[in-house]
């Protein structure tokens, strides 16, 4: 009898027959967690300014040449508001260094043009920059030339228009100088309204 109550569960268990499973047994395993290996967060580090410095101040000092050459057209200006000679105070010492340099406007256009604009060892950063300020400064020169071929004298409505001509090319030279060096500083590329079109063209 005990051997008969042996068998019967295993009888039971391991019957051929009995292929469907019961709808009170679990089926539910446990299902294995695969593990995949961390990666580490991976960090870009982006530099805030990417333009290296030498870049900066060549442009910086290439947006130089041009406002230097301008400041012939602000006299009218000057004279009628001389309280604005004292913004300009601070760049007096590097005013006095140009000039003290003997045909500096040449030599600053030349060396500039083909020291920078047509060296490829310079990037093209530096290179657009220098080919705005040059550019800027072939402009500056036309105004000098109408004033020279249209002599309006020192009276009347003709000498009214060139004061009002040099006083807006000389304002306009200033926010070409104050934003070409702003972004020089800061890294950026700036675009000089009537300059870069061409500038681009030539670099």
């Amino acid at each position: 009898m005990a051997s008969l109550c042996y068998s019967l569960p295993l009888t039971l268990k391991f019957s051929p027959l009995n292929t469907k499973p019961s709808p009170n047994l679990s089926f539910n395993q446990p299902k294995s967690k695969v593990r995949l290996p961390k990666r580490s967060p991976s960090i870009t580090r982006m530099s805030l300014n990417p333009t290296p410095a030498t870049d900066r101040l060549i442009s910086v000092a290439a947006y130089s040449l041009p406002f230097f050459n301008s400041l012939q057209y602000g006299r009218y200006l000057f004279i009628q508001y001389p309280q604005l000679g004292t913004l300009f105070e601070p760049i007096l010492p590097f005013l006095s260094l140009y000039k003290s340099v003997p045909y500096a406007s040449f030599v600053a256009f030349f060396a500039l043009y083909l020291g920078v604009v047509r060296n490829p060892s310079f990037s093209h950063y530096a290179r657009f920059n220098s080919m705005q300020a040059v550019t800027l400064d072939v402009l500056l020169v036309v105004p000098l030339l109408l004033t020279r071929i249209l002599n309006p004298g020192r009276a009347g409505l003709g000498f009214k228009v060139m004061v009002w001509g040099h006083t807006g090319v000389f304002v306009f030279s200033c926010l070409c100088f104050v934003y070409g060096v702003v972004s020089s500083i800061l890294g950026r590329t700036p675009y000089l309204p009537f300059v870069a079109d061409a500038a681009g063209r030539q670099v």
